[in-house]
Order: C-alpha cells, then structure tokens, then sequence
C-alpha cells in the first residue's frame, strides 16, 4: 500500500468511526460531548504517525508498537480523551502506585459507544451486538481500570449483546437523567 492509499484510508477509517461514535452518542442523549469525540486524531502527533501504520484491518498504534514497542499516537491520543479508562489514572499517596480512577458516568457511557462503533467500523459484515463484549472480555484480566468503571461498561455491553441497541441506549439515556 502505497503513501497516499494509507492516508486516504485511515483518514476514510476515523472519519467513519467518529461519525458513528456521534450517531451512538446522540442516541445515548449526550450528542454535544459525541461531536468533540475523538479530535485529537486529526492532530499532527496522531494523524502522520497512523498513516504510516496504516493496514485497514486493525488500530495503526498496533503497527507502531510493534515498530517501537510502544504507540507515541496512543500515548498522546489517550492523555486528551476522557473517554478512555487509561486517561483515568494517577498515582495513589497510600499505596505510591499508579491505580485507577472511577470515570464519570458520561464518559463511560462515550466508551461504550466509543468500543461499539469501533467494533462495526473493523468487523463490518461480521459485526454483531455480542462483538464488543467479547472483545471487552478478550482482555478482560489485564487492564487497569476502576473496579466500578468495569463494571457500569460491562452491564452497557451485556445488555447489548442480550437486548439489543434499542433497549441498550434506551436505558442510557434513563440512567443520564439520573445522574
């Protein structure tokens, strides 16, 4: 794939993901914080680095880690958006380690729209209302994410993979006036 094939790919990929993610947040009742999601991706330090791990069938940071061991675009895109548990963690006095943070409600409920438009965007044809939860639970032993974090994203994401997106944003949107 040459240079311009990469571009124009990956900037047709987070185009269509972000889009999604904002049909998703406005079905969740949150549609002005779905319109800023994402836009650090058009950001120089994101956007050159994942043109050039750009493959069209995975995240680019994937590509980079394993040119660097690690994603200089991840790093910086998870530090500006607060819809990623990993934004949620700061050293704790007591323990003097780095330990999560419980995210608000509605940057939660963005992650979860966040992951299933994710999932259509890679999966296409394939995608299911089950496949963000079972990407979810691939990993599920590894991450560093605030016990009620887990928790509230796990219960959006069985509850769509068992009833469905109607019934899923529809209790959103319930749950958002309640907060």
């Amino acid at each position: 794939m040459n240079l311009l094939q990469k571009y124009f790919g990956h900037l047709k990929t987070i185009n269509k993901h972000r889009h999604q993610v904002i049909i998703h947040c406005f079905k969740a009742g949150i549609f002005f914080q779905g319109l800023g999601h994402d836009l650090s991706k058009y950001s120089p330090e994101e956007f050159i680095r994942s043109v050039k791990h750009y493959q069209g069938y995975r995240s680019p940071n994937e590509g980079e880690r394993e040119d660097y061991g690690f994603s200089y675009a991840w790093m910086h895109h998870k530090g500006r958006n607060k819809h990623h548990f990993e934004y949620w963690t700061d050293y704790d006095v007591k323990t003097k380690l780095i330990s999560p943070v419980k995210m608000p409600t509605r940057y939660v409920v963005e992650m979860f729209c966040d992951r299933v438009a994710a999932s259509k965007i890679y999966m296409k044809d394939t995608y299911t209302d089950k496949s963000p939860l079972e990407y979810y639970e691939r990993a599920k032993g590894r991450r560093v994410i605030h016990p009620e974090t887990a928790e509230l994203l796990e219960k959006l994401l069985v509850m769509l993979a068992e009833k469905g997106e109607k019934e899923t944003f529809a209790y959103i949107r319930k749950m958002n006036k309640k907060d």
